[in-house]
């Protein structure tokens, strides 16, 4: 068992979970995500093992088909999944996050129409609020639904959909017209159901072939086009037109709380590739590991994995325990995703030449250490939730 990166007080349950996954992990995902990553290939039988195992419904509650567990363990397997491909743990994430706004905010019927699909993998969630003009100020969408009878008329595009093309489930923010003063308050949440695939999907919605991207390869990230889309009011989630903004932004925090978990995961595969090079890599008649240098740089490394781990943990368990957590998943985001960058770009230079070599595996976490710096919000963003959140807590009182 590695020393680092472990979890105190696990139940035997969230032990045996994780170990599951680790040694699939270990058998079914490392020994192939070189070959699909550089073919850029959907992880078509890894994804089917997910669903065996369960994976899909790891949130859902018991009530609705999936196994109950809380967000500390959905995080715990993600670190997991990411240490051996972050790309896996991206077909899950959005995933994750529709279920755990539709089990949160949605309908008892909502519930019953998707969750026990959603515990199977049956129908599978994209999250979608980027767009093409919009950067971090999520209030200021342009795109719109305006009702029209029973439906919803959406217009607009959305950037920046993760499984845009496999999912068949689109968590949608749109803007409507509630009359209200504030933009946030005049956002919406729409469950859309498409088929997956490319194209025209359906009468009005168009999903584009993916976008090329300098890694997290095999997942497929796309935009969409709305034009004259038409949905059903039922699809509102929650029935609560107006209050998608916040909706979504628990989301936001259970995914900031997966992108720390992520970067975790690929912090720790850094580190496990550098420290078995750094034994293996002789110069100057001894291994490298021996050099005060290298030895330095192994010690910081391990310091770093398990300082973001500690933070990731602490954010998953204070959303667990019902407190607000922004402030936590933010700087678990912040310091975790600057951490495995650090790391990963540390254990390359361990590796030295042959880290700039596609054999070497290092190669591929080189480039997908860099979406973390901005996936869920860039550095900056979680900064700015950071600030305020301190600045709310230590207000001067004179």
């Amino acid at each position: 068992m590695a020393r680092l990166a472990q979890t105190a007080g696990l139940s035997d349950v969230q032990s045996e979970i994780l170990s599951t996954v680790r040694a699939f992990v270990d058998k079914e995902v490392i020994p192939r995500a070189q070959e699909l990553e550089h073919a850029d290939a959907y992880p078509s039988e890894i994804v089917e093992g997910m669903k065996e195992m369960g994976l899909f419904g790891l949130t859902i509650p018991e009530a609705y088909g999936g196994l109950g567990e809380s967000l500390l363990t959905y995080a715990l397997v993600v670190e997991e999944i990411a240490r051996g491909w972050m790309s896996v743990s991206g077909v899950i994430n959005t995933h994750f996050i529709v279920a755990h706004m539709i089990a949160r905010h949605g309908t008892e019927e909502q519930k019953q129409k998707f969750l026990p699909r959603m515990a199977t993998g049956e129908v599978r969630g994209s999250f979608s609020m980027s767009e093409p003009d919009l950067g971090s100020d999520v209030a200021a969408i342009k795109t719109r639904a305006r009702r029209d009878g029973d439906d919803y008329v959406v217009d607009g595009a959305k950037m920046w959909l993760t499984n845009g093309g496999t999912s068949n489930l689109i968590a949608l923010l749109v803007k409507t017209d509630e009359g209200a003063e504030k933009p946030h308050q005049n956002l919406t949440a729409l469950l859309v159901e498409k088929p997956e695939g490319y194209g025209e999907v359906a009468p009005g919605l168009t999903i584009p072939g993916k976008i090329e991207k300098m890694g997290y390869k095999g997942v497929d990230t796309t935009e969409a086009v709305f034009d004259g889309f038409r949905v059903s009011a039922d699809a509102v989630l929650g029935e609560a037109p107006g209050r998608g903004f916040s909706f979504m932004m628990d989301g936001i925090e259970v995914g900031r709380v997966n992108v720390a978990a992520r970067a975790c995961g690929i912090a720790i595969r850094a580190f496990e590739l550098a420290v078995d090079y750094a034994q293996q890599r002789r110069t100057f008649g001894k291994p490298i590991a021996e050099h005060q240098a290298i030895a330095f740089s192994l010690a910081e490394m391990a310091t770093k994995v398990e300082a973001a781990h500690l933070m990731m943990v602490n954010a998953a368990r204070l959303k667990d325990s019902g407190a607000r957590n922004d402030v936590e998943a933010g700087m678990a985001k912040l310091l975790a995703s600057e951490y495995c960058a650090e790391v990963t770009q540390a254990a390359f230079r361990i590796h030295g030449g042959y880290g700039y070599s596609k054999e070497y595996e290092i190669e591929r976490l080189m480039r997908e250490a860099p979406f973390l710096l901005i996936g869920e919000g860039t550095s900056e963003i979680q900064k700015t939730i950071i600030s305020r959140g301190l600045l709310r807590e230590y207000k001067n009182r004179e």
